[in-house]
């Protein structure tokens, strides 16, 4: 199974964020010390270009890695045909609240039928042999994984409603969450951990997961066993 469908059969994944300026030694020794399925990294808080990006993506392929691109803002998902031309496997999208940004993500992520992503670029991923436009685009729509950030109540309280086909992981930034629950004392959900609860609720019966940025290998268990199958970490 490729990591998309590992993620929609509910397997336990562990994710390492990894620089985005790490050379593929410095990669390889990271992904060294634990059984990770993919590496992540992250331009929404820091320096970015693309020919940084080509050279990160193709160092995780090199290792037989996939490799997870958060994109530098919620408003760039018309974008992200164009930085998945760079070689990302998945893509996450930050701050993610309304229905029509996750509907504008699925639509540039996936190939026609399914989306609008448009054909072209010699360093997406794993595209040697597969040159003919319907094959890849076929092959990529069951492979490349779309994540959605959710860090409010809003987006908590109506993630179902944006759980929709085709984005296959629900992810945290426990941070900015904290913030909104700050701000609203008096709304009914005043923890990370009954947010993910929450959330958690909403997905039963779905194949959409919960990806949570724990960043800390010694909380696994904790959200493990609450239900979480996938966990974003720091390397050991």
């Amino acid at each position: 199974m490729n990591l998309k469908q590992r993620i929609r059969s509910g397997e336990l994944l562990i994710g390492v964020s990894v620089p985005l300026d790490a050379s593929e030694s410095e990669m390889e020794a990271i992904i060294s010390k634990d059984d990770y399925a993919f590496v992540f990294t992250d331009s929404q808080h820091g320096a970015f270009n693309e020919e940084t990006l080509v050279g990160f993506c193709q160092s995780a392929s090199n290792l037989g890695i996939p490799s997870q691109f958060r994109i530098k803002h919620t408003r760039h998902t018309y974008l992200i045909g164009n930085i998945l031309d760079l070689g990302p496997v998945g893509i996450e999208v930050p701050q993610v609240e309304t229905l029509e940004t996750v509907q504008e993500a699925v639509h540039y992520f996936y190939y026609p039928q399914k989306g609008g992503r448009s054909v072209g670029g010699a360093a997406r991923h794993m595209v040697e042999g597969r040159s003919d436009r319907i094959e890849y685009g076929n092959w990529w729509n069951k492979t490349g994984f779309l994540s959605i950030q959710i860090e409010s109540l809003l987006a908590v309280t109506t993630a179902s409603k944006l759980a929709v086909e085709g984005v296959d992981c629900l992810t945290w930034g426990p941070n900015d969450l904290l913030y909104d629950i700050e701000a609203h004392p008096n709304h009914p959900i005043q923890t990370v951990e009954d947010c993910v609860k929450h959330v958690l609720k909403q997905l039963e019966g779905t194949q959409t997961r919960i990806s949570f940025r724990s960043y800390d290998h010694r909380l696994r268990s904790k959200y493990v066993d609450m239900g979480v199958t996938i966990l974003m970490e720091h390397p050991k």
